[in-house]
């Protein structure tokens, strides 16, 4: 069991903020499956964004189950205290800092992960966000890098002021910020700091399956993990690991028939929540995600591009399912399948 302030957790893999696939749609969707913490994409502390059409859909939470929980990005001190409680106000549970996030257009404004290079700034927001959210027991989380680049590693210092000033959780990508998403994940970082520390330390980074989820655990020390780019397209991840966390069998991966209907409930979803023109659009990479292990898939994707209409896009997607047998396994290359180890 995995606690955040008075939430608690028996699913301990969670859901890791991306920008352009955490939205509400694939929160809710996630969450039927079986998550039960999910963190939305980064949404701007600078209050002349709230009321722009991107900020508003990411703080969205309508018919998303609790906890809501709100990561938050900016390198204002006050701006990003009226951030939390500018979100708190509408309906947000737990506050996630973002202190990772290695794009070039938010580290070019002291945002993210190049906060790491000023550690007494780091302190200065993370206590002007806690101060706000105390009062309405709000737990605050932090999440970074391993540091900005690898002479400058400092996850363990920023993690231990963090602690002290009052976070509830702190979780670490292992890579600095200069790696972005290349080479293996830091592991052993992640194991300094989680000794370093008496508060839940969540680990991210390369976690792609089950097995390797435990590996994470067992090495670090972790509390929980956190996926990210192998949840895309593979929402059923989460409920793989957590089978295998408490029972030490991997699941059947799904059907035909059970993928077809979950990518066909994110779409119907999806296209409610973003309308038609952006919809149809934004729901290809979704699709092509999902089908990313079928080889018969391929040429087909290509098609898909040319959609531009959500019903016919949708009603594309179900016939190329209606090829199969919903019955057969859409991939059997994620996981092993002996008898000895599956479970159905």
């Amino acid at each position: 069991m995995m606690k955040i302030g008075s939430w608690q957790f028996a699913n301990r893999a969670f859901v890791a903020p991306m920008a352009g696939v955490t939205d509400r749609p694939y929160r809710r969707l996630c969450k039927a499956l079986g998550v039960e913490y999910a963190v939305t994409e980064m949404a701007a502390s600078n209050p002349k964004l709230w009321d722009s059409v991107k900020t508003s859909r990411r703080l969205d939470h309508k018919g998303e189950p609790d906890p809501i929980a709100v990561q938050i990005t900016g390198s204002d001190p006050a701006m990003m205290a009226e951030a939390a409680l500018f979100n708190i106000d509408r309906g947000a549970h737990i506050i996630d800092i973002n202190m990772g996030c290695p794009v070039k257009k938010v580290c070019n404004v002291l945002s993210g992960s190049a906060l790491l290079k000023d550690e007494d700034l780091v302190a200065r927001i993370v206590e002007a966000v806690v101060k706000a959210c105390a009062p309405h027991s709000i737990p605050v989380t932090l999440k970074t890098r391993t540091g900005w680049d690898r002479t400058t590693k400092n996850a363990v210092r920023v993690a231990k002021r963090a602690e002290d000033i009052g976070i509830s959780a702190f979780t670490l990508h292992g890579r600095t910020r200069c790696d972005f998403y290349q080479g293996e994940a830091e592991y052993d970082t992640i194991r300094e700091v989680k000794a370093a520390l008496t508060i839940p330390v969540i680990a991210n980074g390369d976690i792609d399956s089950p097995q390797k989820a435990q590996f994470v655990l067992d090495y670090t020390g972790a509390d929980a993990i956190m996926v990210g780019r192998a949840a895309q397209g593979r929402p059923w991840i989460f409920r793989e690991i957590h089978h295998y966390l408490q029972h030490g069998t991997l699941l059947a991966p799904p059907t035909y028939g059970e993928m077809k209907r979950v990518l066909l409930d994110h779409l119907e979803d999806h296209y409610d929540f973003y309308g038609e023109f952006i919809g149809v659009r934004s729901a290809r990479k979704h699709i092509g995600w999902y089908l990313s292990e079928s080889p018969d898939a391929a040429e087909w994707l290509a098609t898909i591009n040319q959609i531009e209409c959500t019903k016919q896009q949708l009603d594309a997607v179900a016939r190329w399912f209606d090829q199969h047998d919903p019955h057969d396994f859409l991939t059997q290359t994620s996981v092993s399948m002996d008898s000895d180890t599956v479970s159905r």
